[in-house]
């Protein structure tokens, strides 16, 4: 295997799986994201990583094919990503391989396409339980089908791995058959993920707390703030100090830059007199069933929620650009801003959103949380490399294997000129 593995990243929204993947030490070569204000924000951050802004049923493919296939280069290591699939809805037949599924159809042929040495695809994991397996089932066989019969899954909370969320994400991932690993991929992989697991979840406050009170308009900055918090979360995130994976290093060659330390993307939607009364009467942890019933009539008790701020987030949804009720700060009387909320899925101050305010808060709730991304990465790239052991190593115990797989834990970003 090559000191940098490389990867492809399909879905790539604004970044947050590409984040992660960095992180883990592999070299993105191409992303391809159809979403144009997505693709705002992923240009701010990843400015060196070529983008291909369109429909994935236009990437290899056609007039720009070869292009794209010296982009990604002859032996690419993995292809990650994570499609969307409407047909998981819970109403209509969910047929996996209905018309409503062509993204997931289309990240399958990139797959088959560029025969990467590993897939990763993330989604929720309602799909392992819909229709009593059904897709889960289907992914499986439908991958084997295209040269990948050892694929397996495993389901991570993001809490376990330093995002201060309960978010929780399915990712399949299968290696290319004549590699022949000759383990348990799924044992070995549960194996790595162990060691990669934090002792205690990151909370609400130890995530936001030293973020200002006040806030200012959409586009607007403000001084970077200081503090005298010291927790290793508030390190990873903050641009004046290093802690774990994210080094100054890292932060300043994303979308902040290198110039003067301020603090982006601290602004929230307008809240109304009767919703600030509203939200003032939560107290951290409670929703709307907790309301005095003149207040509130019990409906749709989600409806209304203040974080608390000793415990992780619960998740962070993309439905935050229309209705920012649910994520109440835990102890003031307005919505969480958008960077409170890209810290709670783990993207650090460094990391610039761009477009609407409508628009961040969506792109942020679309992510896959980077730290989430970097602990499956790291757990592929430690496959990848028990793969290019000799065959005496890849068949000896799991254990015995882990001293080979487990990456340092702090890493320069790696990036190639567009």
């Amino acid at each position: 295997m090559r000191d940098k593995p490389t990867a492809v990243s399909l879905f790539s929204g604004c970044g947050g799986f590409c984040e992660g993947v960095e992180l883990a030490g592999f070299e993105v070569r191409i992303a391809v994201e159809w979403d144009k204000f997505a693709c705002e924000t992923y240009r701010a951050n990843f400015p060196r990583i070529p983008l291909f802004e369109g429909d994935i049923h236009g990437f290899l493919v056609g007039a720009n094919s070869r292009a794209h296939r010296l982009m990604c280069g002859d032996d690419v290591d993995l292809v990650f990503g994570g499609p969307p699939c409407q047909g998981f809805s819970q109403i209509g037949p969910r047929d996996f391989f209905d018309d409503r599924n062509q993204l997931y159809r289309e990240y399958a042929r990139v797959v088959d396409e560029l025969r990467p040495k590993m897939f990763l695809m993330e989604n929720v994991p309602n799909l392992l339980l819909m229709k009593k397996g059904h897709f889960r089932d289907a992914i499986i066989e439908h991958f084997s089908s295209l040269g990948y019969s050892n694929t397996t899954f495993v389901k991570l909370s993001a809490s376990d791995f330093g995002v201060p969320q309960t978010r929780e994400r399915v990712f399949f991932f299968g290696t290319r058959d004549d590699l022949k690993f000759c383990l348990d991929l799924k044992s070995y992989a549960e194996g790595v993920l162990k060691k990669l697991r934090i002792r205690k979840p990151v909370s609400v406050w130890d995530a936001i707390g030293d973020l200002p009170q006040s806030v200012v308009p959409s586009g607007a900055v403000l001084p970077y703030p200081k503090t005298s918090a010291t927790n290793p979360f508030l390190k990873m995130m903050r641009l004046d100090s290093s802690e774990g994976m994210y080094s100054k290093a890292i932060k300043r060659k994303r979308g902040i830059g290198r110039g003067d330390a301020v603090l982006h993307n601290h602004h929230t939607k307008e809240i109304q007199a009767r919703r600030a009364h509203l939200i003032s009467l939560l107290k951290p942890g409670e929703k709307a069933d907790s309301l005095p019933k003149e207040i509130w009539n019990g409906a749709r008790p989600e409806k209304w929620r203040r974080l608390h701020p000793d415990l992780p987030s619960y998740t962070i949804l993309a439905q935050m650009h229309r209705d920012l009720s649910e994520w109440v700060h835990p102890s003031l009387n307005r919505w969480i801003t958008v960077r409170e909320a890209a810290r709670l899925q783990s993207f650090h101050d460094g990391f610039v959103f761009k477009s609407s305010e409508w628009q961040m808060l969506k792109q942020i709730g679309n992510a896959v949380p980077p730290l989430l991304a970097a602990a499956a990465a790291r757990m592929v790239k430690a496959v990848l490399k028990a793969i290019a052991e000799s065959p005496e190593t890849i068949g000896e115990p799991v254990q015995a294997v882990f001293p080979l797989t487990l990456p340092a834990s702090r890493r320069r970003r790696s990036s190639i000129a567009a």
